[in-house]
């Protein structure tokens, strides 16, 4: 399975997502832009996306109303600790309050994975955000004696509108 994710405005998004309604498209936004995630086996219609492989996935994008993403750059000897570390804690995740998404993201270019999270409403991500389980990303790289981020980690969060 592939995820492919490109960003613009909302109401151009919107668009392409209503003309390509048999494919899962999910359509979210933040204060700085929207965003069009693409997930299928197939090749996508967008033009310049940016292109991962699901790595690890549980759950299903229609329930969740917040979506956090940690782009997590990590460099090469490390991409099968981590990858191995991380679905090794995804369960822990997955017991989460409100937890109701997870892929992992591999890039086809780049160094930069994606953990996707999703959760069902405000408070169950601000459950999460404040739990010790949240903190996996510095977990895992303070357990290896191989350096596995190539720097920080940041995240950003989405929220499907309710109209979607």
């Amino acid at each position: 399975m592939n995820i492919y994710i490109t960003t613009g405005t909302y109401d151009f998004l919107k668009q392409i997502q209503e003309k390509n309604l048999n494919e899962q498209m999910f359509l979210m936004q933040n204060a700085e832009h929207a965003l069009l995630l693409h997930e299928t086996e197939k090749k996508t219609i967008f033009s310049s996306p940016r292109k991962y492989e699901v790595v690890a996935s549980n759950g299903n994008f229609q329930q969740a109303v917040f979506l956090l993403f940690s782009h997590i750059p990590v460099t090469d000897e490390g991409k099968p600790v981590f990858e191995f570390n991380l679905k090794e804690k995804q369960s822990t995740i997955e017991k989460q309050q409100g937890y109701t998404t997870f892929r992992l993201l591999r890039p086809l270019k780049g160094d930069t994975y994606i953990m996707i999270t999703g959760w069902k409403d405000d408070q169950s991500y601000k459950q999460w955000k404040n739990s010790t389980a949240s903190k996996l990303i510095d977990d895992l790289n303070s357990k290896t004696t191989i350096p596995v981020l190539s720097s920080p980690s940041y995240t950003k969060l989405y929220v499907i509108p309710k109209n979607e």
